[in-house]
């Protein structure tokens, strides 16, 4: 498809994180965009003050006309979209629309690029974010797409060109097999999404699939230990790209990176956790490779602020910290688990965890009650389905069961706040990728009153 002779651009599920992204950008670049979503949120708002025209009642008497012409007109859904959702149903009957998936439109906005592709079970919205981040800063013309919002730019799609394009490559029902990047990194390979894979050597392969549409000289990266060959990088080990010499300064990593060439010295990084760490290490690599001088890298991650949703500080006193973050998966609880102990030790620390998906629950049942075990309080909130419908037998009151920490409750939203204000702990941290998020204003207001 060439998507200049494209006028309009409808997407079905513009209040997604990825599909506003691509809707920012066919906007940048003069095209007509309107779309539906199911609810109105933040991300909705900021594209109707672009001029992007939302709706949020699922009816095609509800698309303006100049969306209806199926020559001029290119129609963008999200897999989480239902498939019996009317505007989509209508323009896949129509056979003479074009109808793609978010992630095919995104390998074909990309193909004419020099992409670099971030890739990975964990840290792929960070990762990209800092790595765009890095080449807007060293003035490469870059487009960067992102999964969450940049805190140093309130936004989730960031541009200065569009020569080179930063993406997330997304595992999530093989969408990361349409892109065909020229600098590629793998940050981790755990299981998930075995609702789409079924089984973990599916997911692995899928990964595999991936190393391999990388572009002829092309160069891949991997997190040292994944079972896929490509230039490595770690943490304080003998990966090709590393990190040493590591020290926290009032609550800022200060640290050196060894590449194949020489060390880069005095870096500093102001997010917390390892996990963090790694992600800053890999973005740095990809954009030394790029070409970016490495002085101006120092320069630019010291800026690096943040996305939002990846432990987020929405309270940072002497007396009480609160924290919100997306992870949704065991080993991210993990990560925010040894960031918040690295940074705050000895202080008791309370989690908040919704859970996301009835099928990951299940999949991952015991290594969830694990994770949370860790923490000196937890408070459980139900599943959130988000695309999928109730699992006979697993329920919050299930996993709740299998955590070993006595000090545990299961809570109602309607009583969260309560049972926050009830704890004397020194931490408080928010997790999940439903809509846990929509609690923290709430939360945060009625710990400043407290």
């Amino acid at each position: 498809m060439n998507l200049n002779s494209i006028d309009n651009v409808y997407f079905i599920g513009i209040g997604g994180i990825g599909m506003s992204a691509l809707a920012r950008y066919f906007k940048a670049n003069n095209k007509r965009v309107a779309g539906y979503d199911k609810t109105p949120s933040d991300v909705t708002r900021a594209l109707e003050s672009l001029g992007i025209d939302v709706h949020f009642n699922d009816s095609i008497a509800n698309v303006d006309g100049a969306f209806l012409n199926y020559d001029t007109t290119l129609v963008v859904y999200t897999p989480a979209i239902p498939k019996d959702n009317m505007e989509l149903v209508y323009f896949k009957n129509e056979k003479s629309f074009s109808v793609l998936k978010r992630s095919e439109v995104l390998g074909l906005v990309t193909k004419n690029t020099f992409c670099l592709a971030v890739a990975g079970t964990h840290g792929k919205t960070t990762t990209s974010s800092i790595l765009a981040h890095l080449m807007y800063e060293c003035n490469v013309p870059v487009t960067g797409f992102l999964g969450g919002i940049s805190e140093n730019y309130n936004s989730n799609y960031i541009s200065k060109g569009t020569e080179v394009s930063v993406v997330e490559a997304d595992e999530f029902d093989r969408s990361f097999l349409t892109l065909s990047p020229d600098i590629a990194c793998i940050t981790s390979m755990d299981a998930d999404h075995l609702d789409i894979y079924g089984e973990a050597k599916a997911l692995e392969e899928s990964f595999v699939d991936f190393s391999k549409k990388i572009k002829e000289n092309g160069k891949l990266f991997v997190k040292n230990g994944l079972p896929i060959k490509g230039i490595t990088y770690g943490i304080e080990d003998d990966s090709d790209y590393t990190a040493e010499n590591i020290k926290i300064e009032n609550g800022t990593y200060v640290f050196d990176v060894k590449t194949p060439n020489t060390v880069i010295k005095n870096i500093q990084f102001n997010l917390p956790g390892r996990h963090n760490l790694s992600n800053a290490l890999i973005a740095l690599a990809m954009a030394v490779e790029y070409g970016c001088s490495e002085l101006k890298l120092v320069k630019a991650l010291a800026l690096y602020k943040g996305v939002k949703r990846r432990f987020t500080y929405q309270i940072k006193t002497d007396g009480l910290v609160f924290v919100d973050d997306y992870a949704h998966h065991p080993e991210e609880i993990n990560a925010v688990h040894q960031a918040v102990r690295e940074m705050y030790a000895g202080k008791k620390v309370l989690a908040v965890f919704q859970p996301h998906l009835f099928s990951r629950t299940r999949d991952f049942a015991d290594e969830f009650a694990k994770s949370l075990s860790q923490f000196d309080q937890v408070l459980l909130l139900d599943i959130y389905p988000a695309r999928e419908l109730p699992i006979d037998g697993v329920t919050s009151e299930w996993l709740l069961e299998k955590i070993k920490n006595e000090n545990k409750e299961l809570v109602s939203k309607s009583d969260l706040i309560s049972k926050i204000l009830a704890s004397d702990a020194d931490v408080i941290i928010t997790m999940g990728a439903g809509d846990i998020g929509v609690e923290v204003e709430s939360i945060k207001t009625a710990l400043y009153g407290k």
